[in-house]
């Protein structure tokens, strides 16, 4: 037996242990470790922003045990077990990989595929043919805005409702950036949301066609806006000063002094 095989079997161990002895595990329900999931997602999340492998290593374990708690939970209730949710995923992964696998009961013609941008049109393809009834199917409700509106693009586009050429993107921002301007100078507060969205949605399809995530891009500015506010507090502390009691000129002048020291970093 391999030692992934050991060490995949000694967390189930652990597992069906907690949830059979000790007092918490025994308690949770899905509803209950819902929230504490989406915690741990975000927290891999976080590490992978950062580049943090030891982070990574660390959330990746935690999802894992998640994982194996949901498949407990669920074997109790009777509606599935583990080797059905590990046999189910690789059967769908087998199924939507004809062009590795050759053909299948949910495609009998073996797809040829040259790009990753092919595999990504067969799977979607695939999908519909297994009952989909819409390309943006799957997209979950609950997901970040910016996260949702890149699925929903992503997906859109595999069936050709995409632009040809980058350019044309920027021309999409630019337009639904005057037509917020407009709004704005009317003074309707619910147009001016509605626009704002459209030039939102715009860039982040203008991320896409830079090969940038959105989200993730977002996340690293929020990242660098906390390092650099935090240092003026700090700064502004070792003067004997509080922000509050500075003037919006002092602020910027320290802002922009940090800003330089930190990209000299």
């Amino acid at each position: 037996m391999s030692t992934t095989n050991t060490a995949f079997e000694r967390l189930v161990k652990i597992m069906d242990e907690l949830r059979e002895q000790c007092p918490w595990d025994k308690k949770q329900t899905i509803q209950t470790l819902r929230p504490l999931t989406i915690e741990e997602t975000y927290e891999l999340a976080d590490a992978i922003t950062d580049s943090d492998w030891k982070g990574i290593k660390e959330e990746l374990g935690d999802l894992f045990l998640h994982l194996l708690f949901y498949s407990r939970i669920g074997r109790e209730q009777g509606q599935f077990t583990l080797d059905e949710v590990l046999n189910g995923i690789s059967d769908k992964l087998i199924a939507r990989h004809p062009h590795i696998y050759g053909s299948t009961a949910a495609d009998p013609n073996l797809v040829e595929v040259k790009t990753e941008e092919d595999v990504k049109r067969n799977w979607e393809q695939l999908k519909l043919k297994e009952g989909k009834k819409s390309v943006l199917s799957g997209v979950p409700v609950s997901l970040p805005a910016t996260v949702k509106a890149t699925r929903l693009q992503e997906k859109a586009g595999k069936v050709g409702f995409e632009w040809d050429e980058t350019a044309q993107v920027w021309e999409k921002v630019q337009e639904e950036m005057a037509e917020l301007q407009e709004a704005v100078a009317e003074g309707d507060q619910n147009k001016i949301e509605e626009e704002f969205g459209d030039l939102s949605f715009s860039l982040i399809n203008y991320a896409r066609f830079l090969h940038i995530d959105a989200e993730n891009a977002l996340e690293r500015t929020n990242k660098k806006f906390i390092a650099r506010f935090t240092r003026m507090e700090e700064e502004a502390r070792s003067r004997g000063r509080s922000l509050a009691d500075m003037t919006l000129a002092e602020m910027d002048a320290m802002w922009d002094n940090i800003k330089k020291s930190t990209k000299q970093d």
